[in-house]
């Protein structure tokens, strides 16, 4: 399988794509086989808002590896307006300007590359709302 298709059929990596529980109206996020709430395997592709609100955040110094080339960054708990929370990376904005309760919008960003091989990988990540480009 080539790495685009790879990517491409793992629609959750690429955009904030989840599936809510047809019995229970949960969101799994990422989705799964069996709903984390009631067991249930039948789903509905539902798409998670694009803003939301930091809840919490921590600043990496000391990296897996792998990551070390991107140090310090931030990791936050994001709450999204619909009230899923999700763990993600905080990116475009000087860690010192971080707070709690900041807005932020999904962007599409660059996450790692691998090894020799040089591919890169990319995926979702958090920024400040505020920001045009």
């Amino acid at each position: 399988m080539s790495v685009p298709r790879y990517w491409r059929e793992m629609p959750y990596r690429i955009r904030l794509e989840a599936r809510k529980c047809k019995l229970c109206n949960y969101v799994n996020y990422p989705p799964r086989t069996k709903c984390y709430k009631c067991g249930a395997s039948e789903f509905e592709k539902y798409y998670l808002p694009q803003r939301g609100i930091l809840l919490s955040f921590s600043i990496i110094r000391n990296p897996p590896t792998g990551f070390e080339k991107t140090t310090p960054y931030v990791i936050g708990l994001v709450e999204l307006e619909d009230g899923t929370k999700l763990l993600t990376q905080i990116t475009d904005v000087d860690i010192d300007e971080i707070k709690i309760g900041m807005e932020l919008e999904q962007t599409f960003r660059r996450i790692s590359e691998d090894g020799d091989s040089g591919i890169i990988q990319y995926g979702i990540k958090f920024r400040p709302k505020y920001l045009k480009f």
